[in-house]
């Protein structure tokens, strides 16, 4: 399908059955914590999935090729983000298996109903007020910091809007993870797995992926490291093959 871009947007090459997204150096754009999220979350065959605060709709695109997933929504508070998504859902062709909705991850309860999804994602923003330079801009403030949402408007949304048993799939910051392993419980959700992604070997990890189940057991499991570069420049094999390289 055509699609019209918009003064300053680009189409990316998503390296992936041949699926392409909208992008503008006006707005933020995703980054690698988005596609190795996409490859740690699991959407089962039949299952219906919601991704928080998709903005250019990066996670549910990816999942759509990656997973057997009926369908996927996201939901998105920019008007303009909401826009370029749902163009690039159409751009692939994919608006029988994509929603995407405008509206606030505050306000989920009442987008849609109880216990209504298999599989919860989130990109949520890492920094609190004091945290970082704040950018002037505020949609791309509002992706790296929380002034928009904080990480328990998204949980408690998340643990509102998963069916019993269901999964929710978060990336983040290690700084945050003690506070992410209190407020998850706190809305019936279990941290079940972790995984820390490091920039090197002999670096600190500077991301979590987080696997939490609605109503499950004490019990988690630790994986082991994520590396993203074997050496300066070189991506390890297991990111190209998350990446589709």
């Amino acid at each position: 399908m055509q699609i019209k871009l918009k003064a300053g947007e680009h189409l990316d090459d998503l390296c992936r059955n041949g699926l392409r997204i909208i992008q503008s150096e006006h707005l933020f754009r995703f980054g690698m914590d988005a596609v190795l999220l996409s490859g740690f979350a699991q959407v089962k065959e039949d299952g219906l999935a919601l991704d928080l605060g998709t903005g250019t709709g990066i996670i549910p695109i990816l999942l759509s090729a990656k997973t057997p997933g009926r369908h996927f929504t996201g939901l998105e508070i920019s008007a303009a983000s909401a826009d370029m998504a749902a163009r690039s859902v159409a751009l692939n062709d994919l608006t029988e298996r994509i929603d995407i909705i405008k509206g606030d991850i505050r306000e989920a309860d009442a987008l849609f109903a109880p216990a209504s999804f298999d599989t919860i994602t989130s990109n949520p923003p890492y920094l609190q007020g004091s945290h970082g330079l704040l950018n002037p801009d505020l949609e791309k403030a509002a992706a790296r910091h929380e002034i928009l949402c904080t990480l328990e408007d998204v949980v408690r949304a998340a643990g509102r809007l998963l069916v019993p048993g269901g999964h929710f799939y978060m990336v983040h910051r290690p700084f945050r993870l003690a506070e992410i392993v209190r407020v998850l419980p706190q809305y019936h959700l279990e941290p079940k797995r972790m995984r820390l992604v490091y920039p090197s070997i002999d670096k600190e990890p500077n991301m979590v992926l987080i696997e939490a189940v609605r109503g499950g057991r004490p019990r988690m499991t630790v994986e082991k490291p994520l590396v993203v570069y074997d050496r300066p420049g070189v991506y390890s094999r297991e990111i190209t093959e998350i990446y589709g390289y």
